[in-house]
Formats: structure tokens, sequence, C-alpha cells
């Protein structure tokens, strides 16, 4: 039997191979670093805060970090993480969805570091997670 630790990093890892490894320099930066940024952002402004700022971007190598991430933790997509972070009623569950995003934000994270090559100091010119463009 696998450990949903180990689960999360064979699904991220064919994610990542399928879906961001072919593509450009540009795309697997602004994905990585979103992967290095989001637990952060998560941790300071919360769940669905976190979430929602990162859909309002409207980047979409953004959007393809939180349909991989919906996809890990058992959703079908953003849509429905989101909709789940927001309208979760008990706190344990709010609790539980954002400890699964959590430790899967951290395989996205190594990954980002030995597969793509981006590491948390590269610049992502397209978002500031302080609040504003850069």
């Amino acid at each position: 039997m696998r450990t949903r630790d180990r689960q999360y990093a064979a699904a991220i890892f064919q994610q990542i191979e399928r879906d961001i490894e072919p593509q450009s320099r540009s795309h697997q930066k602004k994905y990585g670093s979103m992967a290095h940024k989001l637990p952060v952002l998560i941790r300071t402004a919360g769940l669905a805060q976190g979430l929602a700022f990162v859909e309002s971007r409207g980047i979409e190598e953004h959007k393809l970090l939180l349909d991989h991430i919906a996809q890990v933790v058992g959703l079908t997509d953003r849509a429905k993480l989101a909709e789940c972070s927001r309208t979760t009623v008990k706190l344990v569950d709010y609790m539980h969805l954002t400890r699964n995003v959590l430790k899967a934000l951290t395989w996205y994270k190594r990954f980002a570091q030995s597969v793509l090559k981006v590491e948390s100091s590269d610049e992502d010119d397209e978002v500031d997670t302080a609040g504003g463009n850069q």
C-alpha cells in the first residue's frame, strides 16, 4: 500500500513530465515559480484567498498548476478546488484540504527544482505575490 505522500509524488511527477517538461523555458519558469510561491501565499492569506489570488492573475501556467493540484487532491479541476475552499462548512475539513494542498505543493516545489531547474530565487516577471505586477 502506497502512502498518500508517495501517491502525490508519482502523480505530480507524471503531470510535470507530461504537461510541463515539453513546454518552453518561459512556461516552465512561470509554472515552477508559482509552485515555489503558492505555499507561502496559502500560509499567509489562507487557502481560499491564495487560490483566488492566483486565479485572478489570469496566467495560464498558474491556472494549470491549480488544475494539477486539484486533480492530485482528488478534485476535478481548479474551479472545484476553489469552491471547496470557499464552501467547506467545518473548520476541520478546511484544514484537511489546506494540509493536503500544502503537502502536494511540497512535491511541486521539489520537481520544479529537480526536473524543471526552477529555483525559488528565479524571477517570475508575470506575478508578484505581494499584490501587484512588477
